[in-house]
């Protein structure tokens, strides 16, 4: 699933125009972005934890040749799935039901139509 079909399934399933379910899912998204970027971590309950982490500089061995080589210190960024989303991922737990059509507009008949 792309980050349009994303967006077509939330403003399905959330009853809302493409527009406000792209403005929910972008937000949503930005926010968890700065919020990681500032060091803090985002522990979205029963789906993932984001967070920014720091590995220290250590001595590696270089496969191919076996020498010792130096890894400089740096900062990663770690997703870890949570055992809600797991448990659903594994088959352990059912998926939530979504709403994957949504249903037609019954246009009113007679004099109300009109005035429209």
């Amino acid at each position: 699933m792309k980050k349009r079909d994303l967006i077509q399934a939330v403003a399905i399933h959330a009853d809302v125009d493409k527009k406000t379910a792209t403005a929910v899912v972008e937000g949503t998204i930005d926010v968890i972005l700065a919020t990681v970027a500032s060091g803090d971590v985002v522990n979205i309950s029963g789906f993932a934890k984001f967070a920014k982490k720091s590995r220290p500089a250590r001595m590696a061995r270089n496969p191919a040749t076996g020498e010792q080589v130096q890894v400089k210190a740096k900062t990663v960024a770690k997703i870890t799935a949570l055992k809600g989303f797991k448990d659903i991922a594994l088959g352990v737990a059912t998926p939530p039901t979504i709403i994957t059509v949504r249903k037609p507009v019954i246009e009113p008949k007679g004099d109300v139509a009109k005035k429209r």
